[in-house]
């Protein structure tokens, strides 16, 4: 039997977001990913991007442009206002109702929109509206305003079960059926396992991600420090923002500050663009994610695993999910627990390359063909492809 043709897809990011792996935005990241998963022969997705982002865009998908309009301080307000009179939200609408201009050239398809639930009623009626949920979205929306805003949407994804639970609790019963799960990927191509996994004399220890106080960089800074060990070094990559031009400020002064105690032993780099990140995790021996934020989920924790690299991360929020029973869990907040997993990495390397390899196998499974399967069987009553 002759498979069904895949319908178009247009992804709507939030309004003024890159398509670029110049930004460590997830957004972009999982939509390129979904995009990249799917045939070449069924067409690319198309995306819709604000004129004046990041010119150098993912090929995974035609990036249909639109002119973002100008915003006032007073939106935020009268959005607040209109939620709590259960009204439409003008300042977020206008700016998505930019965004979706793409709908109009597209023949009768699905659009998706990431984290913009206000985007779903204003979905052409003859296409599909899907709510693709990264956040927990809804903190702001009453039960009924949540139900009135998403009553047209065919599904609403999260990107983890914790996610979902949580997404749950803020919206009205008739719409817990429309909740689906379809956990990020991996690209386990460009995210690989160096060929030689023997470490280096010293453990090298590495962390990817913000320097803000929920991603937990920290806890890792007093673990190490804890550890005062000759052959563990420690590496932190990371901005306060996806802009490896800014200078340290507040928290990351602080770590800075707190980590000069480790000399030659600690080395701090601003952010890396997408495309080097996979340079950097290859290079390390155990990567850490110490989050204390329940993430929802955590790219860099399958991609450490795709590089059969050692993850050591939080057990709190969608990581758990991510992990999927590979990798080590610590408690969040917990830098002696955090210490002793590192001692143990440092002194058993049969451990270690054992829980790298673990990692590959999980990465493999889950990487973004397998999520691009479960948002097609999520999206669609009858699988596509």
């Amino acid at each position: 039997m002759t498979a069904a043709p895949r319908p178009p897809e247009l992804h709507v990011l939030t309004p003024g977001d890159h398509f670029s792996p110049r930004t460590g935005s997830a957004i972009p990241t999982v939509v390129d990913g979904l995009c990249g998963a799917v045939d070449p022969a069924d067409g690319r997705p198309l995306v819709a991007v604000a004129r004046g982002t990041y010119p150098d865009r993912y090929p995974s998908a035609v990036a249909v442009e639109y002119d973002l309009p100008g915003t006032s301080p007073v939106d935020r307000y009268l959005d607040a206002a209109a939620g709590r009179l259960g009204l439409p939200r003008p300042g977020a609408r206008r700016a998505l109702r930019a965004a979706l201009t793409a709908q109009d050239a597209m023949a009768d398809g699905v659009v998706l929109v990431h984290n913009a639930p206000q985007a779903v009623p204003l979905v052409a009626r003859r296409h599909t509206p899907v709510l693709y949920a990264h956040n927990l979205l809804l903190r702001s929306y009453s039960r009924s305003e949540a139900g009135r805003v998403l009553d047209r949407a065919a599904a609403i994804v999260c990107v983890s079960a914790a996610l979902a639970e949580q997404t749950a609790d803020r919206l009205p019963a008739p719409l817990h059926s429309r909740l689906r799960v379809v956990p990020n990927g991996v690209d386990t191509d460009r995210f690989a396992p160096r060929p030689d996994p023997t470490r280096a004399e010293r453990l090298r220890v590495l962390f990817v991600g913000r320097m803000i106080p929920d991603k937990g960089a920290d806890v890792l800074v007093e673990a190490v420090r804890r550890l005062d060990r000759a052959d563990i070094t420690l590496t932190l990559v990371g901005s306060r923002n996806f802009d490896a031009g800014a200078a340290p400020r507040g928290f990351e002064q602080d770590l800075r500050q707190r980590a000069a105690a480790l000399g030659d032993r600690v080395q701090f780099r601003s952010f890396t663009p997408r495309t080097e990140v996979a340079t950097v995790i290859r290079s390390a021996d155990v990567l850490v994610v110490p989050s204390r934020w329940a993430e929802p989920f955590a790219l860099t924790v399958l991609e450490g695993m795709a590089s059969g690299v050692p993850v050591v991360a939080c057990a709190v929020g969608g990581i758990p999910e991510a992990m999927d029973g590979a990798g080590v869990s610590v408690p969040p907040d917990d830098p002696g627990a955090l210490a002793e997993v590192l001692a143990t990495l440092a002194d058993d390397e049969g451990f270690r390359q054992r829980i790298g390899r673990e990692g590959r196998v999980r990465a493999l499974a889950g990487d973004w063909h397998a999520a691009r399967h479960r948002l097609d069987r999520a999206v669609s009553p009858t699988p596509v492809g």
